[in-house]
């Protein structure tokens, strides 16, 4: 069986690392062409010691001649990058046939429509890009007739309680309502005045899922979850006011679609993002991942409850932001950007989040973005409105 040759864009992240582990199970069925990280060059020297890519990339041009030169010191061969133009390229590659684009945040959208344009099968784990881009990278997925499959646990849940043949036509497939679970994150039942004052180590401190900061802080306001609303609006066609959010703790149900019957169709399985990167990594067909059986005696108890918008005004902002259309996700993205790396900072309080970001939106007027020059315009003057919003915040 000929291996599927993979490129990882944000390989030292956790949903990198998840995925390398995945395919260390399966080495008769994957290859790893190429790799890429940021600023964790050590993770990414021990990768490449382990899968061998041709081709690695990192984030800072600075560092190519010395990690080239560790690299040759163990004997690889391995060509070193740098920069967002490197990382276009190896998602671009003609000998990748799939691409895992887990890298965080605005960065991602580039590299992964790159991979895209190339038709490739595309392993989503960046929701900026819909959320930033989604008209934009719908038709560019439609155009080159590239592959896409979500990676986030409840987008991939939908993806596989959806018929095969769905093909983004609710009606005609007999759906009613798509319902995204959360977890609501740490601070579900903290008493809303304690929130002013908590820590980016309490905020990063998730019950369910090993994350990065930024997306753990993102769990923590459930801003994640309204960028998840957005993308499930570009990945499935589905309006606004057919998706739901409801809140179950025990992340074991990962989401669940309603059709018109009355019928309810959920996959269930532990908080292990290796389930769904196996499942899109092998689809059609399915491979162990390495996580453990569900067990439903032992859990018990599946409860859930309706989100509460005033302890979490972020993923009212991302139905806000949905329902504007235009730039106003894009605005919405990079205000949360710059208002969360102030707060891991320190420089910004955790309820000051949400009122960056609505403040953001309120200064910007909403308008059509027909390209990508137009996004990436838009990115930039939303971050520029944020960074003065946070730097006269008292």
């Amino acid at each position: 069986m000929k291996r599927q040759r993979l490129a990882v864009l944000g390989a030292t992240g956790s949903i990198g690392v998840s995925t390398l582990d995945v395919v260390a199970r399966h080495p008769d069925r994957y290859e790893i062409v190429a790799l890429t990280g940021n600023s964790r060059v050590e993770v990414l020297l021990d990768q490449c010691l382990q899968h061998r890519p041709r081709f690695a990339v990192v984030g800072q041009d600075q560092n190519v001649a010395a990690f080239a030169e560790r690299l040759r010191n163990e004997g690889l061969a391995t060509e070193v990058l740098a920069g967002p133009a490197a990382l276009e390229r190896v998602a671009a590659l003609p000998e990748v046939d799939a691409v895992m684009a887990a890298i965080v945040g605005a960065a991602g959208l580039q590299p992964t429509l790159a991979a895209v344009r190339q038709g490739k099968k595309v392993l989503l784990a960046n929701k900026e890009a819909l959320v930033m881009a989604g008209a934009l990278f719908m038709a560019e997925v439609r155009a080159h007739q590239a592959v896409l499959l979500p990676i986030d646990s409840e987008h991939n849940a939908l993806f596989q309680s959806l018929p095969a043949d769905y093909a983004g036509n609710p009606a005609r497939a007999g759906v009613s309502h798509i319902l995204l679970t959360a977890s609501g994150g740490p601070f579900r039942n903290t008493p809303i005045e304690r929130l002013q004052t908590v820590t980016p180590d309490e905020a990063c401190a998730h019950p369910n899922w090993a994350m990065g900061r930024k997306i753990s802080v993102d769990s923590a306001t459930m801003m994640n979850k309204g960028l998840e609303v957005i993308e499930a609006h570009w990945l499935f066609n589905v309006a606004p006011d057919q998706i739901e959010v409801v809140i179950h703790p025990q992340s074991v149900i990962h989401s669940l679609v309603q059709y018109v019957d009355g019928s309810v169709l959920a996959e269930l399985g532990n908080p292990d993002m290796r389930t769904p990167i196996a499942h899109a990594l092998a689809w059609p067909e399915r491979v162990a991942a390495g996580v453990a059986p569900l067990d439903l005696p032992a859990i018990a108890q599946l409860s859930f409850e309706r989100p509460d918008f005033e302890r979490f005004p972020c993923l009212a902002l991302a139905f806000r932001a949905l329902r504007a259309g235009g730039n106003a996700s894009t605005v919405l993205n990079a205000a949360n950007e710059v208002a969360v790396a102030a707060f891991l900072e320190r420089r910004l309080p955790f309820l000051a989040i949400a009122k960056i970001i609505a403040a953001t939106l309120d200064t910007l007027p909403v308008r059509e973005v027909p390209d990508l020059a137009a996004i990436l315009t838009e990115d930039a003057c939303a971050r520029g409105v944020a960074h003065e919003l946070v730097s006269r915040w008292q």
